[in-house]
This record gives C-alpha cells, structure tokens and sequence, in this order.
C-alpha cells in the first residue's frame, strides 16, 4: 500500500468487522479502508501483549481520517478479551450486585473504580470503546447472561450501570447498555438459537427496559438490541425491528444515541435471511451500525454488495463515541493516583467472598 493512501480522507461508514490476529494483512488494510466500514471489534485473538496492542491499534487508527473505531467485550468477569501482561482482571458485574446487597453506597463507588479501571487500561492501548454495561435482568434462567448481570432488580442495575458509566467516562470511554429490551428472561443463546420471550410489552417496559429509560443517551452512549424475538410485540428480533428500535427507542424512550446492531453472523439474526438481509434488516430498523464478527468471508460478500448511502445522524452520533482526550500511556497510568486509588478498590472487590 503506497503512502499516498495512509490516512485516508472518508467518513465511517455503518459496518463493523474483525481483524484475524496481531497484525493486519494487506488484505485486511483493504477491507478497513471500504467506504462501507467504520469500525473495528477486537477478540482474544488479536491480543498477545500490550506492546503488540498498541501496534495493533496505532495500525488501524492510521488507515482513515476520522479514524475507525475500535471496539472490544470487555466486561469483566466471564467476558473479557485481555487478561494478561498488565491488564487487571476484573470482577463480574454480578458480583457487584451481591456487593449491592450489603453496602449499596461502597458497592457503587466500586461499580465507578471497575468502570475507570476497565477503561483506562483499555484506551492505554489506543481501543476507544468496550461493549459494556450489560443491562439485562438476572431472572437466573439464561447461561448466557447469568453473572454478566448486576441484578434482578432493575433500580440496582440502573444504578450500578449509572456508577459504572462514570468510570468510563473519568478514563475517557463512553459505554453501550446491552442488550435491549432485555436477554435476561429467557434460557435460549442468541449466539446458537433464536430466542423467543413471550411476555407483554407492558412487562418488559416496567422491569428490562427500565435501565434504559431512566439512564438515556445522557448516560449511556449507544446501545445493543437483542437478537430476541418478542412475538407480542413484533414477529422480528429487536435489532431489526422497526417497533423497537424507532417507535420503542427513539420515541417513546426518546433515546438519541448510537445504535449498534448485535453480532449478525448469530444464529439469533438468522430468521432475517444471508447476510445482506441480515444487515439490511438491521439498518432498515434504524440501527446506526451493523456488526458482522468471524466471518472475513461474509463480510468481503456484504461489502461488494450492500448499496446504502451515509446517514448524517448515524455518523454524527458515531463521532460522539470517540474519545476526546488523548489517553496516558500504559506507564503513566500506572503511576497516576486515581488509577492506583481505583485498583485497590477492584481488587478488594475480587477477594470478597
């Protein structure tokens, strides 16, 4: 690739994809640089150590200008992408909820030095946003959520979540709450089954997607549908329905933040057909970005053929997520006080029984 072509000139574009290891290849330069793209996800795969990290995304950073985004799970607990050379390995949002139920005040002053840990560490190494907080319910019947979730009450997930967020936002990330309306109540994987919840749309308002309304854009940055079919509200799952992304979302809840498909190579979002409906069923509903993850292949045959013009309000609210301010790097976050402060707290979390 001739130098002409570094920093490229292009606005984002509304898909996500992956990279395959620690480095990117020629033909991955090609694909990040598609007009269509306008973001990246990192795995586990990509990690090695930190200085390889930092490469990595300096790489990426480098391709475009505005730079693609780069994002990560990176939760804690169960879901975490990097926990080796340096990164803390963080609690379970779950066990943050136990937390809760003995000192609200303490656990939620640790929720916000989990948040700034996470997030410091994270854009350290040049990655600009981690899919996390989970919002969903822990009604203690999905393997999939599980201890992912702060809690069963949705008042101590919104607060939790609310202290986490500020801890994102102290190291400079924003966040995404996920996944909406709610995953919690029902035993089926989305990444291997479709899931249907068969409750009323009343019900789901008043407890899974309460997070949501009370938090809104001002809190949470962008988030997550569930590829979870509700047939008493739509026959489609809610990442490519109309109902909940425009009319539930936008309007009703009057959110105005970025809206991510999830993964579309899920079998949850095989109701909607190839790959192509798949994102067109996504984008169509209104979600500003579709994610299409481990499937190189699928993501080449989306981009020769998805024909959709740029949408202002997306890239506008995809400009948002950005962080605004230069991180630290890796050493002078170590040696920084709040981020020693904070530490020491997540770790009193992790060794509490």
């Amino acid at each position: 690739m001739s130098d002409k072509k570094k920093n490229l000139k292009l606005a984002r574009g509304p898909l996500m994809v992956d990279v395959a290891g620690h480095t990117l290849t020629k033909v991955e330069k090609q694909r990040l640089r598609h007009p269509l793209v306008g973001a990246v996800i990192l795995f586990a795969r990509n990690f090695e150590n930190r200085e390889q990290l930092v490469a990595l995304t300096r790489s990426i950073h480098a391709l475009r200008s505005p730079a693609l985004l780069i994002a990560v799970d990176h939760e804690g607990g169960r879901v975490q992408r990097f926990r080796t050379d340096g990164f803390t390995v963080l609690p379970s949002m779950g066990k943050l909820g136990a937390y809760w139920n003995e000192q609200p005040l303490e656990a939620m002053r640790a929720a916000t030095d989990v948040g700034f840990v996470l997030g410091a560490e994270l854009r350290a190494c040049g990655v600009d946003l981690s899919f996390t907080p989970v919002l969903d319910l822990d009604f203690g019947v999905s393997q999939v959520i599980g201890d992912r979730s702060f809690s069963r009450d949705p008042r101590v997930v919104a607060m939790l979540a609310r202290a986490l967020v500020q801890g994102l936002s102290l190291a400079g990330m924003s966040s995404c709450g996920k996944h909406f309306p709610g995953h919690g109540a029902v035993a089926a994987d989305s990444h291997h089954e479709i899931p249907r919840d068969p409750r009323s749309l009343k019900q789901i308002l008043q407890e899974d997607a309460a997070p949501y309304e009370w938090l809104g854009d001002q809190v949470i940055s962008s988030v997550m549908p569930a590829h979870v079919i509700y047939p008493k509200v739509d026959d489609k799952p809610a990442g490519f329905s109309k109902r909940w992304v425009q009319d539930i979302l936008r309007t009703k809840l009057q959110y105005d933040g970025v809206v991510f498909s999830d993964d579309l190579t899920m079998q949850g979002a095989s109701v909607a057909g190839d790959i192509l409906a798949r994102a067109q069923a996504a984008l169509g509903a209104g979600c500003d970005m579709a994610l299409v993850c481990n499937r190189p292949d699928l993501a080449d045959d989306l981009l020769g053929r998805l024909d959709i013009k740029p949408n202002p309000a997306s890239m506008a609210r995809l400009d948002r997520l950005m962080p605004k301010l230069p991180a630290p790097d890796w050493s002078t976050l170590l040696n920084s006080l709040p981020y020693q402060q904070a530490l020491k707290s997540v770790r009193a979390v992790i060794a509490k029984d």
